[in-house]
């Protein structure tokens, strides 16, 4: 008996169709793509130039069982159905799926679903289409822009200054960091003061701040401004007056791909790729006892959309638990992303009925905390605004104002249930009477001084990126993994800092790409692959404009860039012969054979003795050696030869013992 085939590029994704479906279905797996662009043609882009652009794609080799088996289903198979993601990446695997699998003269149907439930199967089995050929033109174009301009780059890098790699999104990310960077490093603190107000008031301590006198704002930039209100001050401070009122705060809309990572980072200090991870197995079903469920939609999505399913049962749900006052009434979200697709929903629970605390035996730790903070979140974007009374306390001292704020939740509304992941906290002040003394006051002065920008955090990084319209839903975590990998960032405290290569490869970039490597083009081609999804530009006029723009620059590159590495000595290898060179790695300079990779030489650099003992320990002694990381990367130091057993190091040689 024929049986329908439905193909899915995830192996757990398909474990959790099937059990929706009866015997009449087989659900098979293609395991992600099945193929990719060849590295023939010029460039080894994988592309015919003259041919208007034609992709070379070649099967990948580890896949050619999985194509082998495929071919067997679909040789026996009723009916295909491409069931691969609802995304442009989904729709480019459909369609090399249909190609490789030559699905041309079989009945075939392209289905998308953005939850797998049952209901979400078994509608998209009604509403069937052909393979969206403008979306896989898109698709591609963005996969043969990153080739060309990752393969171009990455070897100019490599050859001229030993930098890993480069590319079209991942290099503008790094711009952002090493500018900010530069912020900071040319930032000249200045000083200023504040004075405040100390007193106890009911058990609680209370810092009013100095914020005007009786001209207006004020601004000490010294200590002796500071002194001089000091003397200025009476021994009498009173209540002069105070301000209650309400306002109103709404909840926040359900989370997209990237507001999902920044909440995720800030709360739980997930990474990007992590939060993807973790939301790509909630999404592709978990084992509930006797039946396996998708908990959350598609996670890969700039839409702030909700669907009439959920947001019928949303407000069924609210209206049960919590009453018809917390319930706002439904509306869409008016937040709109740069260069939003709105392809499909929000991130949100498939249904309500899976509430967190009923399904955490079932998850581990950190797949029960992300998804409490979906459900909820998609949950309280349907719920009513808490009410807030901001409360404003103002003391007078011979005209100098000092004010105290806090507040107070009058209504919790969506607070209700998200009131644990809400950034901001509860501070109410006790009863003040106007014209009331403030008993045992303590005035005091502090010095402070203006902050620099702060780094990014990925959280921030993510944040910057999405508003500046550049990368996608899709990339933001293998960006952030990428200038990781390829030490151009290392982290400290959870936020980026360039390594000494990261700012070089960036400052090169820019110094002979700019026209390419910025924001603002970065940008527009995201704009121009949105319109080639949309049919509304032909995919290989777009590619031969710039394909013609950006070669010339790469051979000017080539001409002009200056070779930083590799160093070659007059020294022979040991092992071989050849010359000796000095390359740049991961950790900085290091001698190896210019032979390689015939010859795996590396030259282990020897440790100066200094022959002072370790004042630490008392048993090792202090070696000589370079810094690899960090600002001093380069620098000469003095460490104990005992380490890791004693860390102790010097920047400067202590004087021996006598």
């Amino acid at each position: 008996m024929e049986k329908n085939l439905i193909i899915v590029e995830s192996p757990a994704k398909s474990q959790t169709i099937e059990k929706y479906l009866g015997e009449d279905f087989v659900v098979a797996s293609s395991k992600g793509h099945i193929r990719d662009l060849s590295t023939k043609g010029p460039g080894g882009f994988g592309v015919e130039i003259e041919n208007n652009f034609k992709p070379i794609y070649r099967n990948l080799r580890d896949k050619l069982p999985v194509v082998k088996e495929l071919k067997k289903l679909v040789k026996d198979a009723k009916k295909v159905y491409l069931a691969t993601d609802p995304d442009r990446e989904g729709e480019a695997i459909s369609w090399h799926l249909y190609e490789v699998l030559e699905l041309a003269d079989k009945d075939y149907e392209r289905i998308v679903f953005n939850e797998i439930t049952r209901q979400a199967i078994l509608k998209a089995l009604e509403n069937g289409r052909k393979i969206d050929i403008d979306l896989v033109h898109s698709q591609e174009s963005r996969r043969i822009l990153d080739r060309i301009i990752g393969f171009s780059l990455s070897k100019l890098l490599q050859k001229k200054i030993g930098s890993k790699s480069a590319g079209r999104v991942q290099s503008v990310a790094l711009k952002l960091i090493v500018d900010r960077e530069k912020e900071i490093q040319a930032f000249v603190p200045e000083e200023y003061w504040e004075i405040f107000l100390n007193f106890l008031k009911e058990e609680q301590k209370i810092k009013a701040k100095l914020i005007a006198d009786a001209s207006g704002k004020i601004h000490l930039k010294n200590k002796d401004d500071a002194d001089a209100i000091l003397h200025a001050l009476g021994p009498e401070y009173r209540v002069s007056e105070i301000v209650k009122k309400d306002r109103k705060k709404p909840a926040k809309p359900p989370f997209i791909t990237s507001t999902l990572q920044q909440e995720a980072s800030g709360k739980f200090n997930f990474s990007s790729k992590k939060t993807m991870l973790l939301a790509q197995k909630l999404y592709e079903g978990i084992e509930l006892g006797a039946e396996r469920v998708g908990l959350i939609t598609y996670m890969r999505t700039d839409s702030f959309r909700l669907s009439e399913q959920f947001l019928g049962e949303a407000r069924a749900h609210i209206l049960e638990k919590y009453g018809k006052e917390y319930y706002r009434g439904s509306r869409a979200s008016k937040e709109k992303g740069k260069n939003v697709q709105d392809a499909h929903e929000a991130i949100r629970p498939t249904s309500l009925k899976y509430a967190p605390e009923s399904v955490k035996a079932y998850l581990s730790n950190d797949e029960y905390r992300l998804y409490s903070l979906i459900y909820y979140r998609a949950l309280a974007s349907q719920m009513s605004d808490a009410v807030v009374e901001d409360q404003k306390i103002r003391i007078e001292n011979r005209g100098y104002v000092f004010e105290v704020d806090g507040e107070r939740i009058v209504f919790d509304g969506f607070l209700k249930v998200y009131g644990e992941y809400d950034s901001g906290t509860e501070k109410i002040l006790p009863e003040f009477q106007l014209g009331e003394s403030i008993e045992n006051p303590e005035i005091k002065a502090e010095q402070k001084f203006t902050s620099p920008p702060q780094r990014y955090t990925e959280a921030k990084l993510i944040r910057k990126m999405e508003e500046l319209g550049i990368g996608r839903p899709s990339t933001y975590a293998i960006t952030m993994e990428t200038l990781k990998q390829r030490y151009y960032v290392r982290m400290e405290k959870k936020h980026f800092i360039p390594t000494e290569q990261g700012i070089l490869t960036s400052e090169k970039l820019d110094q002979f790409f700019s026209s390419v490597i910025n924001v603002k083009y970065t940008a527009e081609m995201e704009e121009v692959l949105d319109e080639i999804s949309e049919g509304r530009k032909i995919w290989h006029e777009e590619l031969k404009s710039f394909y013609e723009n950006f070669m010339p620059l790469v051979d000017y590159a080539n001409e002009h860039m200056e070779k930083t590495y590799p160093v070659y000595l007059d020294e022979d290898c040991p092992v071989c012969g050849s010359k000796l060179v000095i390359r740049n790695g991961r950790f900085g300079p290091f001698t190896a054979c210019s032979g390689f990779p015939k010859c795996n030489y590396i030259k282990k650099e020897e440790e100066v003795n200094t022959g002072v003992l370790c004042p630490k320990c008392g048993e090792g002694y202090l070696v000589e050696r370079v810094a690899t990381r960090g600002r001093s990367r380069g620098k000469k130091f003095f460490a104990c030869n005992r380490y890791p057993k004693c860390k102790t190091t010097f920047s400067e040689l202590p004087k021996a013992e006598k």
